[in-house]
């Protein structure tokens, strides 16, 4: 089958339309993912680490969510009837999207001689958009400071969660991962 219509040279072919739409404009690459050990951290604090790629959120991830979490509240879970609501449509539970940051962490950064790396706990975790159902999100990073302690350190990491299309950010919080050498 050809790839042109019979009598159409790809050399004498009109040229395709560029959109000027922002929407469908390709969007930049996330920053490479870096690479370090625990002792190379040290070199990073106060320093941005990048962004990941944008995920989208569907449907079926916050109903699952939902199931998991006892959290079926309806603007979450209720297609007809969040519509009708105040965001004109299902919403991300906040928790869901906080959740995604370990996972979209690693598309940013890798400690290579890390045996072990231990989810030590959150602070000042706030919300402060709401992220409609099938939106896409990217999490930005810094390394906000770095304490040694038994075996290895303990990282804060400053997070901001965009959402694409928005200025306000959805999430934000600091991270505390520990760094583990066996």
């Amino acid at each position: 089958m050809p790839l042109l219509p019979p009598g159409e040279d790809v050399r004498t072919r009109a040229p395709i339309p560029m959109s000027t739409d922002p929407a469908r404009l390709p969007k930049p690459e996330p920053v490479p993912e870096t690479s370090t050990t625990i002792d190379g951290l040290a070199g990073m604090v106060g320093t941005h680490l990048g962004y990941t790629s944008w995920h989208p959120i569907t449907q079926a991830q916050v109903d699952s969510f939902a199931e998991a979490t006892r959290d079926d509240q309806w603007i979450h879970v209720d297609v007809e009837r969040a519509r009708a609501g105040p965001f004109g449509g299902t919403i991300v539970h906040g928790f869901l999207t906080l959740s995604l940051a370990p996972v979209l962490l690693d598309e940013v950064l890798r400690v290579e001689d890390a045996s072990r790396t231990i989810n030590y706990g959150l602070d000042r975790v706030r919300f402060p958009a709401p992220v409609p159902v099938g939106s896409r999100v990217r999490l930005g990073v810094e390394l906000s400071s770095l304490e040694q302690v038994a075996g290895g350190v303990q990282a804060a990491f400053a997070l901001v969660f965009e959402l694409e299309g928005r200025d306000k950010p959805c999430c934000v919080g600091e991270l505390l991962l520990r760094f583990v050498r066996d």
